[in-house]
């Protein structure tokens, strides 16, 4: 018999309790009243959407800054908070969590697009376990359940507050957060590696496409001077209405659909026109698409008439910082008259070429999923989702 067999025997004979988020902690919100010049020279320390919804446990190397004053009225994150994302463009991304699981003596205040939960019994919690359970299937189908929109999904709080987690004794919260976490360990040795094979990409892309403005052949052009914006030929059509079919159905961060139809047919450049990803960057914003296929107007659709200048855009568009041109509060935009302004370093086409012949080797290297190290990874975190999923089913049967 293991040793959580052994536990739960001894410890909850009769089965594991269930308690709603509502009845362990307050919910607080993020930040308020912060406009872009906000997020300028800022002094104190602030948590990004991105953070939260790509680390089950925060991240606390934090380099983004917002300008606090001195006796201004914010929610301060602290030591064993649970934060969540608040929206997403489809309900599977919505309510990531992100525990607090590192003491820090900085102040850290959160993005306007999350919210947090403070426990008010952090003694009866082990962190690693809530930062495994939170995202276990069974919690997420949950959580999936309180979101709500229609190209827009953003969770509702009181819905939320219902969501029941199981909440065993400590001594089986942390024997289960120790199985998990070596799990999490090998995939995180893994994960190490194929970082260091990433930063170097950034290092090579960024170093490649960084020129100095009177560069010998180099001219500095905005989009409409490079390619054609076909944003006019977009149609969105509602999920109702769609008739699944071989056609890809894309929105801002790729395909979420297949239909029955086409409305392209070609090689194009799509650009996120809106959506969290714009500031979070967990995904490309540019990415190149081919074939028949159908658009909404989530992505702006561009038109090249050389595949090497679509190609070296794309990886431009996915190096620079776009939030200067990005507008709107909870639903960020790139629209097409600001992604226009964006000035872009068009090098001779031969430069183009060998650009992005370097940078596709790159590419494939660090992101091809059917080899290497991306290969590997993907297998620990099945098997740590299996055995997490199978973990959370012993205590709740």
């Amino acid at each position: 018999m293991s040793k959580l067999q052994e536990l739960i025997q001894e410890l909850c004979p009769d089965g594991v309790e269930y308690k709603k988020l509502e009845n362990i902690g307050a919910f607080f919100g993020g930040l308020t009243g912060k406009s872009k010049d906000d997020f300028k020279d800022g002094n104190a320390k602030f948590i990004t959407y991105r953070n939260v919804y790509a680390n089950p446990s925060l991240n606390i190397d934090i380099k983004d800054k917002v300008k606090i004053s001195e006796n201004e009225k914010q929610h301060i994150v602290k030591y064993g908070d649970i934060l969540f994302t608040g929206s997403s463009e489809t309900p599977d991304e919505c309510g990531m969590s992100s525990v607090v699981t590192t003491q820090t003596s900085e102040k850290l205040y959160l993005n306007s697009f999350c919210f947090g939960l403070r426990l008010y019994k952090i003694e009866e919690f082990n962190l690693y376990y809530l930062k495994h359970i939170l995202r276990s299937n069974d919690i997420r189908e949950q959580i999936k359940k309180t979101a709500s929109g229609v190209t827009r999904y953003n969770v509702s709080k009181k819905r939320f507050a219902q969501i029941c987690i199981p909440v065993p004794p400590i001594e089986i919260q942390t024997e289960i957060a120790l199985i998990l976490d070596n799990f999490m360990s090998l995939a995180a040795e893994l994960q190490a590696e194929l970082q260091a094979r990433q930063e170097q990409y950034e290092y090579y892309r960024n170093k490649l496409l960084t020129f100095e403005k009177d560069a010998e052949g180099m001219e500095w052009k905005r989009l409409p001077d490079i390619c054609e914006n076909l944003d006019r030929r977009r149609k969105p059509v509602t999920a109702s209405n769609r008739t699944f079919g071989p056609y890809p159905y894309y929105g801002a961060s790729g395909i979420v659909d297949y239909v029955s139809s086409y409305i392209f047919d070609g090689n194009y450049l799509l650009i996120s026109e809106d959506g969290a990803n714009l500031l979070a960057r967990s995904t490309p914003i540019a990415f190149s698409i081919s074939g028949k296929n159908w658009v909404n107007n989530h992505a702006h659709v561009l038109k090249f008439q050389n595949m090497f200048t679509q190609k070296y855009i794309e990886y431009y568009i996915n190096m620079i910082d776009v939030s200067q041109y990005v507008s709107g509060g909870a639903q960020p935009k790139l629209n097409q008259e600001n992604l226009n302004k964006i000035l872009i370093p068009i090098p001779p086409l031969s430069e183009q070429q060998r650009i992005v012949s370097i940078l596709d080797k790159f590419e494939t290297l660090v992101n091809d999923l059917s080899q290497g190290l991306p290969a590997e990874i993907a297998a620990v975190q099945e098997q740590y989702e299996y055995y997490r999923n199978k973990l959370l089913m012993r205590i709740s049967s």
